[in-house]
């Protein structure tokens, strides 16, 4: 299982991270996020990374230049669409080269056949819980709801993981998950993570593969 850990922003605090091996690393590029990145994400760090973490930028409800300008600055290998943004959306950025992670908010009342219009233009879906904030209100949401989930798209889970409950993430092996979306749950104070909690988690979703690279 792939682990990407998200909200990231601190130089010095990402190479750390960088460090224990994650699969994906997050950058938020939303403004009312209080993680977002603001004016002072280092570029050199964040083009330094190791080619093997997909650097992931998430947006919410951002215009394309937009999207397109920071993709290029930051040289990131995936988009993560955070908001309401229609299978059109998708389709025009998928069309210009950018690989698309889609993220919906699940609660009991989501109808997960939309997701038929996403699937062509996206590389992945990402599940979160429903909250205040459009992603990383760190609660978790009833994953049995997931499965609902019939589609062939591989996806993220997100909200509320972290050390205490990847246990339960064994009920889930049946589907489609491809890998979990850490953040709130391994950090010290919002965008700064807890070094020994991320490592700790990596060390739990990752032992064989850790085993095989030693």
């Amino acid at each position: 299982m792939k682990v990407k850990v998200c909200g990231m922003r601190d130089a010095e605090n990402l190479k750390q991270v960088a460090a224990l091996g994650p699969d994906f690393i997050g950058f938020i590029f939303y403004d009312k996020s209080p993680r977002y990145v603001g004016e002072d994400l280092d570029v050199d760090a964040v083009k330094a990374l190791p080619r093997s973490i997909k650097k992931v930028g998430v947006f919410v409800n951002a215009s394309p230049d937009y999207i397109l300008r920071t993709v290029k600055k930051y040289d990131l290998q995936y988009v993560q669409l955070h908001g309401t943004e229609t299978p059109d959306f998708c389709r025009n950025l998928r069309n210009k080269g950018i690989s698309i992670i889609k993220a919906f908010t699940v609660d009991s009342s989501f109808n997960f056949s939309m997701l038929n219009n996403y699937k062509l233009f996206c590389d992945f879906f990402l599940f979160d819980a429903k909250g205040d904030q459009p992603g990383g209100n760190g609660v978790r949401f009833d994953w049995n709801l997931l499965n609902r989930y019939d589609n062939e798209k591989p996806f993220f889970l997100s909200g509320g993981i972290g050390p205490d409950n990847l246990d339960d993430l064994k009920q889930l092996e049946h589907l489609k998950l491809y890998g979990i979306d850490v953040n709130s749950q391994v950090e010290l104070v919002a965008g700064y993570k807890d070094v020994d909690k991320v490592s700790a988690l990596i060390k739990r979703v990752k032992p064989v593969e850790r085993e095989e690279v030693a």
